[in-house]
């Protein structure tokens, strides 16, 4: 996988298209939309605040590529901001209510299947929209028993793979930390400030909270940014490599290309 820029690639790209190119590809059997969401939220001094919608839309994008000879399928432009209202406090932030952007989740998935598309993947790149997320589903797929609705978080997919390359220690691949500074560096280096990355390795009082960005726990907790990091950050950007970055990033686009492909095919009978 090579690296790409970040402006969606215009043969996969929903934006790109003509309505009348739309109506295609969504008419044709087993088609399949993606729609990335992100967030525009802090991430430290050194990652910008669109952080989580450009991983989730470069992950997306790249994955719609790799099956596009064999599934019609487009990619929408990015739904954001997210759901961040934990990250205000340390500013640099847009956040939108929950129910907001379920509501916004609900339209865009109404309005986009109604150009003839069979499923639905909404492909999510911010933690705190996972439970977003899944309550999308739920309510789309309630409404539209003949389509196929799908979610996923996309660093999630990446758990095991992150565990073999990762040089941080348990708590090191948090919120601007070793993962996602590692993707930057391999996606938009020119985007990331090198020269000074404070961040503190993630440390929950609570021993059934989570531990790291994919060694999640099954206590729920709230807590503002600030009590994590002064900086906003938590993990351990110092040894992040773009090597890494491009192995977690080539990983993703493997694990939900197979997906993809798999939707189709399910979606074609």
């Amino acid at each position: 996988m090579t690296r790409s820029s970040s402006t969606l690639d215009a043969e996969v790209s929903f934006g790109a298209q003509s309505a009348r190119t739309i109506a295609a590809v969504g008419g044709t059997d087993g088609s399949v939309l993606v729609v990335p969401v992100g967030s525009i939220e802090q991430h430290g001094t050194h990652l910008p605040v669109a952080t989580d919608t450009l991983l989730a839309e470069r992950v997306a994008t790249a994955s719609a590529k790799r099956v596009v000879a064999d599934v019609p399928i487009l990619v929408a432009p990015s739904v954001r901001p997210g759901y961040s209202p934990h990250h205000l406090p340390v500013g640099g932030t847009l956040s939108a209510g929950f129910e907001t952007l379920l509501d916004l989740l609900r339209d865009m998935a109404e309005t986009g299947l109604d150009n003839g598309f069979d499923a639905l993947v909404f492909v999510n790149g911010h933690g705190g929209n996972t439970s977003l997320i899944d309550a999308a589903v739920s309510e789309i797929g309630r409404e539209h028993p003949d389509r196929e609705i799908l979610g996923l978080t996309y660093f999630e997919l990446v758990a095991d793979l992150a565990a073999t390359v990762r040089e941080s220690d348990l708590g090191g691949m948090a919120h601007g930390g070793e993962f996602e500074t590692s993707m930057m560096l391999y996606l938009f280096p020119e985007l990331v400030e090198t020269d000074e990355m404070p961040a503190e390795y993630w440390d929950e009082h609570y021993e059934h909270g989570g531990d790291d960005l994919v060694v999640g726990g099954p206590l729920s907790v709230y807590r503002s940014f600030d009590e994590y990091s002064e900086s906003g950050a938590i993990g351990d950007p110092s040894v992040a490599d773009e090597n890494t970055g491009r192995q977690l990033f080539d990983g993703a686009v493997t694990s939900l290309s197979d997906l993809l492909i798999d939707v189709h095919e399910k979606n074609s009978e």
